[in-house]
């Protein structure tokens, strides 16, 4: 009867870090961080889609499966054009997973041009 074990198995992986906390900067900065994911299941780990509260906030998804064993720097950005002081930020990623969101996050301090 463990013929179907095969079927329906869900990837696992695991982050270096989930947050990460950029220094100070002065508003109109475009940042940059790389989170890095490694593939700890048996299966390929396909990241189908991710969710932010406004589009200052991208990520750039794998275009191909990360196969078990893999590590990949998922690149995040957060344009700091319009923002103004401490901004924090969630990035909720939806993998083929059991659970059904993993949540990122960039915190940061944004001082206005003109002070």
């Amino acid at each position: 009867m463990n013929s179907a074990l095969g079927f329906g198995q869900v990837a696992e992986f695991s982050f270096d870090k989930t947050v990460h906390k950029f220094p100070d900067v002065k508003e109109g900065i475009v940042l940059e961080h790389f989170f890095v994911v490694k593939n700890t299941g048996q299966v390929p780990l396909i990241f189908s889609d991710y969710k932010v509260a406004c589009a200052c906030t991208k990520v750039e998804l794998p275009t191909q499966p990360i196969l078990p064993g893999e590590e990949y720097k998922l690149r995040v950005t957060f344009d700091t054009k319009g923002k103004y002081y401490f901004q924090d930020r969630v990035i909720s990623l939806i993998a083929n997973t059991k659970k059904e969101e993993h949540k990122l996050r960039i915190k940061v301090n944004v001082i206005p041009v003109n002070e």
